[in-house]
């Protein structure tokens, strides 16, 4: 273990420390690949002129460093600058988050509660930046308490947003990004292929959610073997919870006749993707089948709508049009699709590239976009339950490959009961 400064008084050695526990362990990315992605993050910090970027989300730490934080009432940050980072960690992470991160990396301690912004300022200072002129900061991740928190640490200095401008980088991903989610979606299948096989009745939900979430974790495992376990789950919904795509497991037991959906979320390295699938435990009755059958009408056309050059606000459009002529658009419970990447059901999102009405962002190569169309029929109407399907999709120069291979549709998804 080494201080942070040769010159430190002992009040500074119990505030911060630096912890080189260790030796690094192999990051997910190549170091040209790290490098690529501060490279966009200082070509952003040109054009505004910052001195520096202070970074405080799960998932713009995680995209440049490639540590992924656990909060637990404690903030974490990276510092940027032109030609360094550090990341700045709580104390009770001791040596981990540096032996797992592309940097430097600064510890502070919990004798006083100022230490994560006095760290910040040690970060900066010792980058030669002890008063900077203007400040990259994340307002979309960043509490108006903590903002101003950091402007006293700084009061020269102008906080300038720079969240909108880092997540338009994420949306597009780089052929290393794209065989970490590839992989990713082919985990997930595998956990929606153990789920489906244990499918029996008296089964209860929760218990079918461990089975496909221990197949994921065992794959992640093998395929990722330096990175980390962490995060990949399952959410197994039958009859009235299927209604809402968020519903966790519960410890109901699935019945002859019930509708089902799987939902499979692998998260290798803090890469996100998903499968999700209608199912049915013997067979539906015509009104299910009607409406599962529109459900994935939509979802084939949507899958056939991602490419290159398509607007994602005329993707939702068309899809609509669909539901419009079956009288079910107002069934429909939430946009069409979104980016994939760094992103969790706790953290992150490119809220820029959502298949919804109201956006206009152009479908580029070396995007990852969801197709997840969903309806949902009220408790007690022919038909009730929620219906739902999810493919990943790559997009590439001239077309676009959906990585997501578990079949879907009444073809293939009901399960003898």
């Amino acid at each position: 273990m080494t201080t942070f400064a040769d010159n430190a008084s002992v009040a500074d050695l119990e505030r911060l420390k630096v912890l080189h526990n260790g030796s690094k362990t192999p990051l997910t990315f190549s170091d040209g690949e790290m490098e690529r992605r501060l490279t966009g993050l200082r070509a952003i910090m040109a054009e505004k002129e910052l001195d520096a970027v202070v970074l405080t989300s799960y998932h713009n730490i995680k995209y440049y460093s490639d540590f992924l934080f656990t909060y637990f009432g404690r903030s974490y940050a990276m510092v940027v600058t032109a030609d360094d980072t550090v990341t700045i960690t709580a104390n009770i992470d001791a040596g981990m988050p540096w032996r797992t991160s592309y940097g430097e990396n600064i510890v502070y301690t919990d004798w006083r509660r100022d230490n994560y912004y006095y760290a910040i300022q040690e970060g900066l200072r010792q980058r030669g930046i002890g008063n900077p002129r203007r400040l990259g900061v994340e307002d979309d991740n960043l509490p108006l308490e903590n903002r101003n928190r950091l402007q006293d640490a700084f009061p020269a200095a102008e906080l300038v947003d720079i969240s909108k401008e880092s997540m338009r980088q994420r949306m597009i991903k780089s052929p290393e990004e794209i065989e970490v989610i590839k992989h990713s979606a082919r985990i997930g299948d595998l956990g929606g292929e153990a789920i489906k096989a244990a499918i029996t009745e008296g089964i209860s939900e929760y218990e079918l959610a461990l089975i496909g979430t221990e197949a994921m974790t065992h794959e992640i495992a093998r395929t990722f073997p330096d990175q980390e376990i962490r995060d990949t789950w399952v959410w197994f919904q039958s009859g009235i919870n299927t209604d809402g795509a968020h519903n966790w497991a519960t410890t109901r037991k699935i019945r002859k006749g019930d509708i089902l959906s799987l939902n499979c979320f692998a998260m290798p390295t803090g890469y996100y993707t998903a499968l999700e699938r209608t199912l049915f435990y013997g067979e539906p009755d015509a009104r299910s089948l009607e409406l599962w059958n529109v459900n994935v009408e939509v979802h084939k056309r949507g899958i056939e709508l991602i490419k290159p050059g398509a607007v994602c606000k005329d993707i939702a459009a068309e899809l609509n049009e669909i539901y419009f002529e079956h009288g079910l658009f107002e069934n429909r419970t939430f946009g069409y699709g979104h980016s994939f990447g760094v992103l969790s059901h706790y953290y992150g999102r490119e809220a820029g590239l959502e298949l919804r009405e109201d956006i206009d962002t152009v479908i580029e190569p070396g995007m990852v976009i969801s197709m997840e169309p969903m309806i949902t029929i009220p408790e007690g109407q022919p038909g009730a339950g929620g219906y739902r399907e999810h493919d990943i999709v790559v997009v590439g120069e001239s077309g676009s490959e959906d990585i997501t291979k578990f079949p879907f549709g009444a073809e293939h998804n009901i399960i003898p009961a």
